[in-house]
């Protein structure tokens, strides 16, 4: 939960050190970090494929615990290089499909330019994350990512404003300063892996193809899952574009605040990844049940304790971010909004990992996309575009969505048709 929590802080930290450059940095800042989290969506369920062919062989005390790392390095590797030369060669266009605001799209591309090249870095961080998740080792990725986010902060905040003889590089070195940090992380990962005494030769020998096959074919639902997931994202703040920067700007926090503080429900859910997989290795099928329900009877007391600052004070929070009062303004009703929108979301962020924990890729997959294409991007566009009632219509149709994504969770899980699905 703990390292949920402080993996949005990358963003944040990025939005709160560039805030006071202004609304066009901010707004760059955005939607850069919108294109840069599109891509690394591809490589995204190598994590969760990795983890659940963990748990699962743990569980079934099978050999070969650390196959499915293997395959996952291998499948990391093969994809991110290539699509990361692509996507720097490409930015301006990758860019231009979210904005066309001049200003605010050279402001993103040298940006976004800066953090594609850690692409490689976050594709090999995720297996590794997977791996020792899955043997529910889980105090090592919150280690690790708190160094990452110390590294983060200095040299973002040196490369922005020139701070202890370092470049000052703008909204650009924000960009920098995460990519060092994330670099960094993926070598405190390899060390603390081939340093374990069970992982000798972990790097140096080539998967099975059936190993193969079985990442891929985990991977590939979730991967599609969260690209076209953050393509949402992306279509959401095209829409918000369509209103001003203002609202582009406003936006971008909000959204980042959402995304912090639901990500310790989705590592209540990552929890419960570990122990379906585990369970269901054991053939403990009504134990596999219960830990969905543990895990979301905890996400939901933990959400609602987190909202509750948003809920009664936006405006401080929101000061945090901008000097601006009127874009202050603009963001409390929005702001509080997302704090009621993060405890509807509990059960949608808990099962929907407690079902990859079980192999369930694919109808993690189908409702999740086919709620957000489906219903929540055609409302968004009818109610704050089209019927002009803006930011805050538009965020009145996500707290809709996020209410209904979780009910659709419910009866998933209540079904347990999922308990087939083992890999």
């Amino acid at each position: 939960m703990l390292g949920m929590l402080s993996q949005s802080v990358l963003n944040l930290v990025d939005a709160a050190l560039v805030g006071h450059l202004g609304e066009v940095a901010l707004a760059g800042v955005g939607v850069g970090g919108y294109a840069m989290f599109m891509l690394s969506a591809v490589v995204f369920g190598l994590s969760s494929s990795v983890q659940s062919q963990t748990a699962q062989r743990l569980g079934a005390a099978r050999s070969g615990l650390c196959h499915p790392l293997q395959s996952g390095l291998v499948v990391g590797l093969a994809v991110a290089l290539p699509l990361s030369l692509w996507a720097w060669w490409q930015a301006p266009l990758l860019i231009g499909l979210i904005t066309d605001a001049r200003d605010v799209h050279s402001v993103a591309v040298d940006y976004f330019r800066w953090r594609v090249v850690s692409l490689v870095a976050i594709a090999l961080t995720l297996c590794f994350r997977g791996y020792w998740n899955g043997r529910q080792q889980t105090h090592l990725y919150l280690r690790i990512i708190v160094v990452v986010h110390l590294l983060n902060v200095g040299l973002s905040a040196g490369l922005i404003y020139g701070l202890a003889r370092l470049p000052a590089l703008g909204p650009s070195g924000a960009g920098a300063g995460t990519t060092l940090s994330l670099c960094a992380g993926l070598m405190a990962w390899y060390w603390v892996t081939t340093t374990h005494v069970s992982l000798p030769s972990v790097l140096t020998q080539l998967p099975s193809l059936t190993t193969l096959r079985t990442t891929l074919r985990l991977a590939v639902p979730h991967s599609m899952q969260q690209l076209l997931f953050a393509a949402g994202y992306a279509v959401l703040f095209w829409l918000l574009g369509q209103l001003g920067n203002a609202s582009v700007a406003v936006g971008h926090v909000l959204v980042n605040l959402s995304l912090l503080l639901i990500l310790p429900g989705v590592g209540v859910g990552v929890a419960a990844m570990s122990l379906v997989g585990e369970a269901l290795g054991r053939d403990a099928q009504q134990e596999a049940h219960r830990w969905g329900l543990d895990a979301l009877t905890i996400a939901w007391l933990l959400l609602l304790l987190l909202a509750l600052p948003m809920l009664l004070l936006p405006a401080y929070v929101l000061s945090l971010f901008f000097s601006d009062q009127a874009l202050v303004a603009l963001g409390v009703l929005p702001l509080q909004l997302t704090g009621v929108m993060i405890v509807f979301d509990a059960a949608a962020l808990v099962l929907a990992q407690a079902l990859m924990g079980a192999g369930a890729q694919r109808t993690v997959m189908l409702l999740t996309l086919g709620m957000q294409w489906l219903l929540f991007l055609p409302l968004a566009w009818w109610v704050g575009i089209s019927l002009e009632y803006g930011l805050l219509g538009i965020w009145l149709m996500q707290l809709l969505y996020r209410l209904i994504n979780s009910v659709g969770f419910l009866w998933v899980w209540h079904r347990r048709r999922w308990v087939a699905l083992a890999v």
